[in-house]
């Protein structure tokens, strides 16, 4: 059987965590921030864990894990 590709996109996004979670930046954060308020840019900073439904389908579409 041949091997898998990983989706590039899920590459580029995604990272896993030591127990097998997965993080990804959250969304909203590159341009028109002005139109948010402060809190909003505040409380998304950084990353956050994907839930399980979610994760369970990023981790078909990069089925040898990621670095």
């Amino acid at each position: 059987m041949p091997k898998l590709k990983t989706k590039s996109g899920v590459k580029k996004r995604f990272k896993l965590t030591a127990t097998g979670k997965v993080k990804h930046g959250v969304a909203g954060k590159r341009h028109r921030l002005i139109s948010h308020n402060a809190k909003y840019i505040r409380q998304n900073r950084g990353t956050t864990v994907l839930s399980d439904a979610d994760s369970r389908t990023v981790k078909k579409w990069a089925p040898y894990g990621l670095d």
